[in-house]
Order: structure tokens, then sequence, then C-alpha cells
């Protein structure tokens, strides 16, 4: 996992460089910062990386991201309604990025077999005004909660790199 977790970054690295106006930031959940941190180790990253937000709880969701406590109460906190909330929010937040990408979703122990390695991720862009344009659910195929996190965080580089490119 760790050689797919180095090809996603360098990858996104390449096509973030291609325009010198992309800028990202992150807002992660299950993942808890793992995605920025590990794209951060990347010299010269400050560039293009604008921060991430670690929202793990649905408290901090709602403080920091603004997710409507309606659609948490509707669809609850791992769910694609919220990461797309999350991802349109966090550029909301952060005039300098354009693009967002946000994650979600439960890596066990403890949950719901149906939902036991399941994220949602999402992808929003500001091109004049931000819109939500990508949203994937994934069954991580990992066991155990550290190969999850680093499978998701890979979910989460790659579909970025794919819709940036278009």
């Amino acid at each position: 996992m760790e050689k797919r977790l180095q090809q996603a970054i360098e990858k996104l690295v390449q096509v973030l460089k291609a325009e010198t106006e992309n800028k990202v930031v992150f807002a992660e959940s299950c993942t808890a910062g793992l995605v920025a941190a590990t794209l951060a180790r990347t010299p010269g990253i400050s560039e293009f990386l604008c921060g991430s937000v670690v929202v793990y709880r649905e408290s901090a969701k709602q403080a920091f991201l603004n997710i409507n406590p309606e659609t948490l109460a509707e669809y609850t906190d791992v769910s694609s309604q919220v990461s797309e909330q999350m991802a349109v929010n966090a550029l909301g937040t952060l005039q300098e990025a354009n693009w967002s990408a946000s994650i979600t979703g439960h890596l066990g122990p403890g949950v719901p077999s149906d939902l036991d390695g399941k994220v949602f991720i999402a992808i929003a862009k500001r091109d004049g005004k931000v819109k939500q344009i990508a949203s994937r659910s994934i069954e991580l195929s990992s066991k155990g909660r550290i190969e999850r996190q680093r499978e998701a965080a890979c979910c989460v580089l790659e579909l970025l790199c794919e819709i940036i490119q278009g």
C-alpha cells in the first residue's frame, strides 16, 4: 500500500504542477489528516497545498465546515451527502484554494457490517463559483484500520488527480 500511496502522490504533484494556479485544500474525517500529511512529504508542495481540516466527529464537521445539521440527522456524518458538503464548504472556508477533496467513512472495527470499510469521497472546484463535481462511494479492500486509512488516502489522491486531469 505504501508504494501505491507514493505513486498517487507523485502523480498528483505532476498534475498540480501543470498549472501554477492549482491550489488544494482537504477536509478529512476517517483519514485523520493522513492525505495532507502524506502529500506534505513532498518538497515544495506548499506551492499547491493550502491546508487540511480534520473533522473526525460530527460536532467538528458542524463547527469547522458548517455541515448542515439536517443533513447530518437525515444521512449521518458518514454519507455521500456529507462528503459533498465537506468538499464544497472547505473551499468556501479557504478562498485561496480552487480544488478541494473530502473523505468520510467507517474503517472499523465496531461498525455495522454493511458500512465496515466504506468511504465517501467528494471533489469540489472553484471556477468563478464553488461547485461539487465528483462524488464516489468506495468499498475498501484492505483489512485493519491502518491499512484502510492508507488505502482511503490513496483513493482521495487518485480521484483528485483524475478529476483535475479531466
